[in-house]
């Protein structure tokens, strides 16, 4: 047994060990899949698995409950896979090394994957403690939520019956959660030429490492650094000044993360390459007096590397440097009608070679309003037209309208206030929740979602707050135990 097998609540933290030790990347879910049907099976629960490989496993009302309404207990299965540069982890066969920190549970090197494994280990746990009370339970677990939101979005009509549903995905102990944004994303491709670099320029390699990154929307509020701005407003400014050669930038990883690390290989002329350094020097303060807050541990790095064999062509070079520079990132709009969330938002995730002709941008935008959401997705996608990019813009999903006369809710808020003797806070969340695509097919589904507290998420800095889990599980157990009857 870890250490983390002993925490409290034990079950769950049981569980939750489990599930750390099957990989299961975002459309990679085989292996965690057949965990969960291996384990239902093993506990005599009845389960079953739709088309999309989305799981519904149910466990029926203890005595004196059958009169209760059925409830939905529902998380994701997929985790994001974020490492740092310098470990060696293969998230599709290695499990997941967890620590404990103190009051948290991080992991080493990587994501934790409690975003959203502790979700799934809280369903578990209900599904085969016999010690509760509670009415019928639908527990569901939903695949690749992380990065395409398919399992909610091919979730087969009529998959499961109850009309509540507790999302189990939320970030914030204390915090009961109605309403999510709206998502979509925005991909540009440059195509370039290859061309020969100049033999009498000096080659350099510059790197930023060990910003906070984290999640796009739970995050994006937080004055985080984006490694690939703050990359990108280096190189502008130095091409502008002795007008350098690209043979290479890459940074970020997936649409729902500020990035964290990014880096580039450019040339300048030898006679310029020491004042290029003093440049670089002072960028380093710059950047120090900007982020020193936020971004305590961001470092940089530049050295001279080897001649490229090719670098991309000028006007590609200067069109992206311009488009990167010129594309809107981090809070666009905060809400008018939540005090101090975020309405409208988006993120500069990734930069990449896709092959040797072409470099693909991607971008993610959120809002809790649907027409802002597509204008600042049309915004972006204005910027990188006007840089000579092909763009296009991916289906989306949908927001999850508050309802605040909603019954479960104010179940739960008694149900917390009797727990902790303190009301909850009761708001909107921007990062985004598979509810709004749970309304399109099940319209008449009364829905919150809470969690425990998770920081850093979508990063390897991921962690959990360990005495928020109990506090977590308590809440959802008595919830249960006051579910409203069939007849109310």
């Amino acid at each position: 047994m870890t250490k983390i097998s002993s925490l409290q609540p034990k079950l769950v933290w049981e569980i939750f060990e489990e599930i750390t030790k099957v990989p299961r990347p975002s459309k990679k879910e085989e292996k965690i899949r057949k965990f969960l049907l291996d384990w239902a099976q093993r506990h005599n629960l009845e389960a079953k698995e739709d088309k999309a490989g989305n799981i519904l496993m149910k466990k029926a009302a203890t005595s004196g409950y059958e009169n209760t309404q059925t409830i939905v207990l529902q998380s994701h299965m997929d985790m994001v896979c974020e490492k740092n540069n310098d470990k060696d982890f293969d998230f599709e066969n290695d499990a997941i090394e967890t620590i404990v920190d103190g009051e948290w549970v991080t992991a080493n090197g990587t994501t934790l994957g409690a975003d959203d494994g502790i979700g799934m280990a809280a369903q578990m746990a209900v599904l085969i403690d016999n010690t509760l009370e509670h009415g019928p339970i639908e527990a569901l677990f939903t695949v690749d939520e992380e990065t395409g939101l398919t399992g909610a979005f091919n979730l087969e009509a009529g998959f499961f019956e109850g009309k509540i549903l507790l999302n189990l995905d939320s970030e914030d102990e204390g915090e009961i959660f109605i309403g999510c944004a709206g998502g979509i994303d925005t991909t540009a491709w440059f195509d370039f030429k290859k061309t020969a670099p100049t033999k009498s320029h000096q080659a350099l390699k510059i790197a930023i490492t060990g910003l906070k990154g984290g999640h796009s929307g739970d995050e994006i509020d937080k004055g985080h650094g984006n490694a690939i701005k703050i990359l990108n407003r280096y190189l502008w400014e130095t091409n502008q000044k002795y007008g350098i050669e690209l043979a290479y930038f890459e940074g970020g990883n997936l649409r729902n993360a500020i990035p964290r690390e990014t880096s580039a290989v450019f040339l300048v002329p030898h006679h310029d390459k020491e004042q290029a350094r003093a440049d670089f020097n002072i960028f380093i303060h710059k950047m120090e007096v900007e982020y020193g807050l936020t971004e305590p541990n961001m470092k940089f790095s530049l050295e001279s590397t080897e001649q490229p064999e090719w670098i991309i062509d000028s006007a590609t070079k200067n069109n992206l440097l311009d488009a990167l520079y010129g594309c809107p990132n981090n809070v666009i709009a905060m809400s008018k009608r939540m005090e101090g969330m975020v309405e409208t938002s988006t993120n500069l995730a990734a930069v990449k070679f896709k092959n040797d002709t072409q470099i693909e941008v991607t971008t993610s935008q959120r809002s809790e309003i649907e027409s802002k959401k597509y204008d600042i997705a049309q915004s972006i996608e204005s910027v990188f037209r006007l840089a000579g990019a092909k763009v296009e813009h991916s289906d989306g999903y949908p927001g999850w309208t508050p309802n605040p006369d909603s019954e479960i809710l104010e179940i739960a808020k008694s149900s917390y206030k009797r727990l902790f003797n303190k009301m909850p806070v009761v708001r909107s969340i921007h990062a985004g929740l598979e509810c709004g695509l749970f309304l399109e097919k099940y319209p008449y589904l009364d829905m919150i979602s809470f969690g425990p507290t998770l920081r850093f998420v979508h990063s390897p800095d991921e962690r959990i707050h360990i005495g928020s889990v109990q506090k977590f599980w308590d809440f959802l157990v008595d919830i249960l135990k006051n579910a409203p009857t069939k007849n109310d």
